[in-house]
């Protein structure tokens, strides 16, 4: 069970790389549309979701795959 652990952690850490390269691809051309709504858009996109989703995801992966989460028997 402690592999398994171990090998999630990478998945999340891999998980969170994708989910940034999607959250700024799908921000940025709202962020710089020009219009109101779509600049209010982006800041929310790029910068509180961004960090809060990415910084989450790979804090968890790294604790997991450094062994944070395994049990001691």
């Amino acid at each position: 069970m402690n592999a398994i652990k171990r090998f999630l952690g990478i998945v999340w850490i891999i998980l969170a790389l994708g989910m940034g390269y999607f959250l700024v691809t799908f921000g940025w051309p709202k962020f710089v549309s020009g219009t109101q709504d779509g600049l209010v858009f982006g800041i929310i996109i790029l910068f509180v979701l961004l960090p809060l989703i990415v910084l989450g995801l790979m804090v968890f992966g790294y604790y997991a795959l450094i062994g944070e989460y395994t049990q001691d028997e």
